[in-house]
């Protein structure tokens, strides 16, 4: 019985182990978690074989799942956006690793080609397709400026980035919000339906971050892959496919411009 009790907890102990030899990295799904696995599996690859750290790509249905579940702390790396870092690195509390190197994030507004819109002062009370209620530069940015020329419009939540283009490319939403790197990442035959009515000001990008409980070795492991990623032939095609040129390192004090705007829309 002695034997059969230390036999299963060495089970259970090498269990343990082998979990924490895999780590989920999740990405924000502003576009379909079919989409994005194409992008983002063949990079987490070429991290984790440079690192010695496996890490697996997951998403979530829709952006509220995704923010519910980084309220939960329930995965060990997320690619999330600069509201979503402020809002989770309070709580559960994870910690900056790296953002896109010399980039800054923008709203924009698309209408389609044809449509009669020169300003955004002629949006007033349309109902505009956005990805979610909390997401950053694609909802709340647009949003604020909006208000700030007292444009009132609807909101109609459609999921994903690629789900508001859709929308407004089919005449389904007369507007919508997203971002540059989404929208340049669309179909062409959707994109070339579009146009960009108005843009943000520009503000610091999303995060790569880690849960609390990663060890600071896995941290610089996994930091260190990202940040020479461009280095390689390799590691710059599979980030030019995310139309990303390179990572740099971040620090928690970096979204400081986005804690000062003061929304509240996840508390």
């Amino acid at each position: 019985m002695k034997f059969i009790i230390i036999a299963l907890s060495m089970f259970i102990l090498s269990a343990q182990t082998r979990a924490q030899d895999t780590f989920t990295f999740a990405v924000v799904p502003q576009q379909s978690a079919k989409k994005l696995a194409k992008l983002w599996t063949p990079l987490l690859r070429e991290i984790s074989d440079n690192s010695g750290i496996k890490l697996v790509f997951t998403t979530a249905p829709n952006i509220p799942i995704f923010e519910h579940r980084l309220s939960q702390g329930q995965y060990d790396f997320a690619y999330m956006n600069p509201y979503h870092f402020v809002v989770f690195n309070e709580s559960p509390g994870y910690q900056a690793l790296a953002k896109q190197k010399d980039k800054h994030i923008q709203g924009i507004i698309v209408v389609r080609k044809d449509a009669p819109y020169t300003s955004i002062n002629e949006l007033n009370d349309i109902t505009m397709a956005f990805p979610a209620p909390a997401a950053f530069a694609a909802t709340l940015l647009p949003k604020a400026d909006l208000s700030a020329h007292h444009v009132n419009v609807k909101s109609r939540y459609v999921s994903s980035h690629d789900s508001v283009y859709l929308s407004v490319a089919r005449g389904l939403s007369p507007a919508g919000g997203g971002i540059l790197r989404t929208f340049n990442n669309a179909p062409a035959s959707v994109r070339d339906q579009l146009r960009i009515l108005w843009k943000t000001e520009p503000h610091t990008p999303h995060a790569i971050a880690s849960h609390p409980d990663v060890s600071s070795e896995t941290r610089q492991k996994i930091q260190t892959s990202l940040l020479n990623l461009h280095k390689t032939e390799n590691g710059s095609a599979l980030l030019e496919a995310i139309n990303f040129a390179a990572f740099e390192a971040a620090d928690n004090s970096d979204w400081e411009d986005i804690r000062v705007l003061g929304i509240e829309s996840l508390k």
